[in-house]
C-alpha cells in the first residue's frame, strides 16, 4: 500500500469542542466534531498522525484563523468520498458566501435540481467535512435553523461567529 494513501487523524481542540481531521493520500477526507451524526467509529480513522505533518498543519492554522474571525474562505486540499449527487452538493455549499445563508431550495437550484430539496438536505447532512464544507449555512425557507449533524447550538455558533466578523 502506498503510504500517502494511508488514513490518519488527529483531534484539535476547538470553540466548539474537539474536532477530529481525517486526512488521507496528503488530503482531508473529513472533519468531525465530538457526537456528530453521522461520525463513523473511531477504528475507521486511522492512526494518530502527526499535526505539524500537512494537511493537518495547515487545517490546524486555517481553523483558528476561521475562529479567530480571520479567515473568510478554506484553502486546504480536500477529498470527500461520497455518491456524485452528493460531492454536486458539496461542491455548490462551498460557493455559499461566508457570512450568509441559502435555504434547501436555493442549495437544490444551485445544483440544478430544483425538485430535489429532500435529497439536497440529506446530502447536506452526510458531508463528512464540516465547517470547511460550510453546511453550516444552510437553513429552512422560512429563515429557521434546521438540523445540523453537529448540533443546533453549533450550528447557531458558526453562523454568529460568521455574522460577527462578515
Amino acid at each position: 500500500m502506498n503510504s500517502s494513501a494511508i488514513r490518519t487523524h488527529i483531534v484539535q481542540p476547538s470553540p466548539i469542542g474537539p474536532l477530529t481531521i481525517v486526512a488521507e493520500g496528503g488530503k482531508l477526507v473529513a472533519l468531525y466534531m465530538d457526537a456528530q451524526q453521522h461520525r463513523p467509529v473511531d477504528d475507521s480513522l486511522g492512526a494518530v498522525g502527526d499535526p505539524s505533518a500537512e494537511p493537518f498543519a495547515a487545517a490546524v492554522q486555517q481553523l483558528a484563523a476561521y475562529f479567530a474571525g480571520e479567515l473568510t474562505s478554506f484553502d486546504l486540499p480536500i477529498a470527500p468520498a461520497g455518491t456524485d449527487f452528493q460531492r454536486s452538493v458539496w461542491t455548490a455549499l462551498q460557493s455559499i458566501p461566508y457570512g450568509q445563508t441559502w435555504s434547501y431550495a436555493q442549495l437544490a437550484d444551485k445544483i440544478g435540481k430544483p425538485a430535489a430539496v429532500r435529497a439536497v438536505g440529506l446530502a447536506n447532512g452526510r458531508n463528512p467535512v464540516a465547517i470547511v464544507i460550510p453546511c453550516h449555512r444552510v437553513i429552512g425557507s422560512d429563515g429557521s435553523l434546521t438540523g445540523y449533524g453537529g448540533g443546533l447550538d453549533r450550528k447557531r455558533f458558526l453562523l454568529d461567529l460568521e455574522d460577527r466578523s462578515a
